[in-house]
């Protein structure tokens, strides 16, 4: 990691100017003495992190952050896929195949007639259910091989249907393949995300839900997003606030916005755009049966987590530990993975905030259950943890925690 020069310099500017001693900006941002005034010299590079602080502390409105090279930024073209999906199902696959070359369900039972899809279709939605709650307690791998038959299976079902049962098929095998590219993610393979949400998008365009396909660009915002792409996340959550599209779909969006924003120090537009979030989430009417709903199913209240996620990053981290502690304390205790997307920005929080022993605690219980839900986006959150944790290295705590946090973050053995 590198840090543009003038970041040490122009971080003793902004000190100065606000009247402020080394030993006092060290005590409010609860870093060492010595490191800052290395940073200031231009001997040590400054984190993101704390640059993200120094920002918020100083008002500098994101000019100090601009400053520092993220570290895990990578370079991606928003939308494109760098490798083959894992399988194409889109709508000119469903025109074009039977359904006898579709189906394999793997079960050594062979190719099979499609039975008709209108009585099944109940059955699927059924399974689909039962898969996304396995999503919260099942490691992703373990999942991707059934999700990716699955889908296949519906759409094959929908090749053959009659025409009345052929559009609620090709929606719930959109929902399939977009939950798959989510399973992908989580298993970090951002191409294969990337392509099941094209897929999924196709699907719906074909069965009749415009709608459902702008809800695939909230989902390539959320890679763009743990690549550390502001900008395009930002662009991506835009196009998909349309006035024509559902409440719903425009406040996940508005949500995926905030944080963008927030990545890059913008509090005034973060802001706002969790102000729409809230707005739009609140307008949100009952959700029919016949489809799955759009988004998480876990979290009550979604604009107010999303606000404590973007309050860290904004560089306010108690602010944050305070909304993660009261938004975490209602997530179901069955929901792993979403327990541990929240629980460990909670910690980190709370770390960041000089509470080092209650976000050892935290992460201690989490990274009980992470072997369950291994996640590649949440384990971007741990090594994070790891870092801010690195600083108190005096705190039996942290050399109590430092094993299992080394475990948590050794490449996966195949």
């Amino acid at each position: 990691m590198s840090t543009a020069a003038p970041f040490g310099p122009e971080l003793r500017r902004l000190r100065e100017a606000a009247g402020l001693s080394l030993t006092q900006f060290a005590v409010a941002l609860n870093y060492d003495k010595g490191h800052l005034s290395k940073v200031e010299r231009g001997e040590r590079s400054a984190s993101p992190d704390l640059a993200r602080r120094c920002d918020a502390f100083l008002g500098a409105n994101g000019e100090l952050q601009r400053l520092v090279v993220r570290p895990d930024t990578v370079s991606e073209v928003p939308g494109a896929v760098t490798g083959p999906s894992l399988w194409r199902v889109g709508r000119r696959a469903v025109l074009a195949a039977g359904t006898g070359a579709l189906i394999d369900i793997g079960l050594k039972l062979g190719s099979q007639p499609s039975p008709p899809a209108g009585p099944l279709l109940p059955s699927y939605r059924a399974q689909f259910d039962q898969l996304r709650m396995l999503g919260q307690s099942t490691a992703p791998k373990a999942l991707l091989p059934l999700l990716e038959t699955q889908t296949r299976t519906v759409v094959g079902l929908a090749a053959d249907a009659p025409s009345a049962s052929r559009a609620g098929a090709l929606l719930l095998a959109s929902r399939f393949a977009e939950f798959t590219g989510w399973m992908a993610q989580e298993a970090g393979n951002s191409a294969a995300a990337l392509g099941w949400t094209g897929e999924a998008a196709e699907l719906a365009r074909a069965g009749g839900d415009p709608h459902l396909g702008s809800y695939a660009l909230v989902r390539r915002a959320l890679v763009t997003l743990y690549a550390g792409d502001a900008a395009a996340t930002v662009t991506l959550a835009r196009r998909a606030q349309s006035s024509e599209l559902p409440p719903r779909i425009r406040g996940l969006a508005a949500q995926r916005e905030a944080q963008g924003h927030a990545l890059v120090g913008d509090e005034r537009a973060c802001l706002s755009s969790l102000d729409r979030a809230r707005e739009l989430l609140g307008r949100d009417g009952a959700h029919s049966d016949a489809q799955p709903v759009i988004g998480t199913t876990h979290v009550s209240d979604p604009a107010a987590m999303t606000t404590g996620w973007c309050l860290y990053d904004l560089g306010r981290p108690q602010a944050a530990a305070d909304v993660l502690d009261r938004e975490c304390r209602r997530l179901p205790s069955h929901a792993l993975r979403t327990r541990a997307r929240y629980g460990f920005r909670r910690a980190l929080a709370h770390a960041a905030s000089g509470q080092v022993e209650h976000a050892c605690a935290i992460a201690g219980e989490l990274l009980g259950v992470m072997p369950a839900v291994p996640s590649a986006t949440v384990n971007s959150d741990v090594r994070r943890l790891a870092r801010e944790l690195s600083r108190f290295r005096s705190s039996r705590a942290v050399r109590d925690l430092q094993p299992a946090l080394a475990r948590a973050l050794a490449p996966a053995q195949d």
